[in-house]
């Protein structure tokens, strides 16, 4: 069953599971906009397809807060706050080595369909991000990370290019043993309701599996 952190006429603000796609890709595996759909169909005896706007998303490893749309009224407003950076994105990490107390990343990043991999290239789109140090411990460092921009695998680029790759990332981290997690979680979402222009914030406490459980006092 899907946690569910907020509802309305309006939003859906969820936590997304690990290892679930957001939408339907080749895998054809159940992914979280069709379990959404099906539960909302369920709930409110809704007859024919049900609408739920997809407003940004999370790599399939990755878990952590999204808000969906249920009107197209509410998504076209939801994604302009996107396009102008209003939906602010805060993301946990934990990363290899020890790291700067605080930086400020901005990247080329361009992403080869082929091979489904980000790179650092000048033919690529302008990324940026800040981050904090939280904690280190073991040889690991927990960050904390302001999204300014929402690319394809940004983040987990971005930190790998220093040679910092983010624990558990199976693709960008070679050093990442099989059956690793990846150490990325979306912890914090804030953005205006789109009808009442209310601010809003939605936050989740950090996984405790490992190597999240190897840090205390986590903010």
């Amino acid at each position: 069953m899907i946690n569910i952190l907020y509802e309305d006429n309006h939003l859906l603000v969820v936590e997304k599971p690990i290892n679930i796609p957001v939408q339907e890709d080749s895998s054809r595996d159940l992914d979280l906009l069709s379990i959404l759909k099906a539960d909302l169909k369920k709930r409110y005896h809704k007859p024919g397809n049900v609408y739920l706007g997809l407003i940004h998303r999370l790599d399939r490893p990755v878990g952590g807060v999204m808000v969906f749309a249920k009107t197209s009224k509410a998504a076209s407003r939801l994604s302009e706050q996107v396009r102008t950076h209003q939906l602010k994105k805060e993301y946990h990490a934990v990363v290899l080595g020890k790291i700067s107390a605080t930086d400020h990343f901005v990247d080329k990043l361009y992403k080869d369909t082929k091979k489904n991999m980000v790179i650092v290239s000048d033919k690529g789109k302008e990324s940026i991000l800040d981050y904090e140090l939280v904690s280190f411990k073991q040889g690991l460092s927990l960050v904390k990370i302001n999204l300014k921009t929402g690319r394809s695998h940004q983040i987990r680029v971005q930190f790998s290019s220093r040679n910092h790759p983010l624990y558990g990332d199976q693709r960008y981290n070679k050093e990442s043993k099989h059956g690793e997690q990846i150490a990325l979680f979306a912890s914090s979402l804030s953005f205006f309701h789109p009808i009442t222009k209310e601010k809003l914030t939605f936050s989740l406490p950090l996984p405790k599996r490992k190597p999240w459980n190897l840090f205390e006092n986590r903010k």
